[in-house]
């Protein structure tokens, strides 16, 4: 989790380090694109996307009470639609709320206890807000880089054969993310994102048996991007 950390710090240092240079450009939250053709587009500072994720858990549990320690628990891969809103506040900084739910079946394995059962199934809503560094390339192409903070509320948990009950806490971690907008036509972009996010928790099942669980799934998603306003002005 330290090195996870670091990583996180890392790359908030490199946006922090890039509004430095930026945030004298620009501060209308307007994005201008230069051209051969004697003109520069003006957007406006909204831009809206809906991504299709695979939503990949890669968990981890310790501090089991109640059972055998060696147990672990299996949460299972997930594809739902998403949105997320993001306004520019210069040609190159941005803020990004993403927001989404997305479903998971738990499973117990390893140990002598839990080892094959269905523990149950949980909705993970996690809204998470991002800071990002957008780079400007040739033919309107433009990665980014983003670090954030996400709340996750857990709902809809549902025990599974032979539990009387599941419950997770709802609780905030990191994010990391990175990605690319590719022009497609007009104000439309075709997007292409990674994120990392650091997700803990700590379940309870039947009342009494407990763990930690680190989720800090990773999630990939494609779709499209459309940003609102776009005016023609001569290059001065």
């Amino acid at each position: 989790m330290k090195a996870c950390k670091a990583l996180l710090m890392a790359a908030v240092g490199l946006c922090a380090m890039s509004m430095t240079g930026a945030v004298a450009a620009d501060l209308d939250g307007s994005l201008k694109d230069s051209s051969d053709y004697g003109y520069s587009t003006v957007y406006g500072p909204w831009m809206v996307r809906g991504r299709i994720l695979g939503v990949i858990p890669d968990e981890g549990t310790s501090n089991w009470i109640g059972v055998d320690p060696a147990s672990d628990l299996d949460i299972d891969n997930s594809v739902v639609p998403e949105l997320d809103i993001t306004y520019f506040f210069t040609n190159n900084i941005a803020a990004e709320l993403i927001l989404g739910v997305t479903p998971h079946d738990i499973t117990g394995v390893g140990g002598t206890s839990i080892d094959g059962a269905d523990i149950g199934s949980v909705w993970l809503l996690p809204p998470t807000l991002l800071l990002q560094y957008h780079f400007e390339l040739d033919q309107g192409i433009k990665p980014y880089v983003g670090a954030g903070v996400n709340y996750t509320v857990f709902f809809n948990e549902d025990a599974g054969n032979g539990f009387t009950s599941l419950e997770l806490e709802n609780s905030f971690g990191w994010a990391l993310q990175a990605g690319v907008d590719i022009p497609i036509q007009d104000n439309w972009y075709f997007n292409i994102d990674v994120k990392k996010l650091w997700l803990d928790t700590e379940a309870t099942v039947n009342g009494a048996v407990t763990a930690d669980v680190d989720i800090d799934p990773w999630i990939i998603g494609v779709g499209l991007g459309y940003r609102f306003g776009g005016y023609e002005v001569p290059l001065k």
